[in-house]
């Protein structure tokens, strides 16, 4: 079902965890430096979309909140009419269960990999 590149892509990504970073960081201090649009965007009921870009509405989590990211992620999309994506930040590489299972519950929602520093 899940074809052996996602599979080699996400073996590659979580293998080099352990160099990503030296500082503990945030789940806000992810979305500061991956997010490739505007920030916090606020929807009328002032909920937050972590990052509002052009083709997505991303949500960024860590993986154990799996589930949260990919109800939050398809809420905002339909109230930006954007794309729906979450940007899953990975500690380990046990961590591949979760994202596994965000393609089995919404294959259609796009997955960014976000390698976590090790001191996270």
């Amino acid at each position: 079902m899940f074809g052996t590149l996602k599979k080699i892509l996400i073996i590659f990504f979580l293998f080099f965890l352990q160099f990503a970073c030296e500082a503990k960081m945030y789940e806000k201090d992810y979305v500061n430096l991956y997010c490739k649009g505007e920030i916090e965007f606020v929807l009328p009921d002032k909920t937050r979309v972590d990052c509002l870009t052009e083709e997505y509405a991303i949500e960024f989590d860590y993986a154990k909140k799996w589930a949260e990211s990919i109800g939050q992620s398809l809420y905002y999309s339909k109230m930006t009419d954007r794309k729906p994506a979450v940007a899953i930040i990975v500690k380990k590489p046990s961590d591949k269960k979760y994202i596994m299972r965000i393609y089995k519950a919404e294959p259609n929602i796009k997955v960014f990999i976000v390698p976590a520093c090790e001191n996270d």
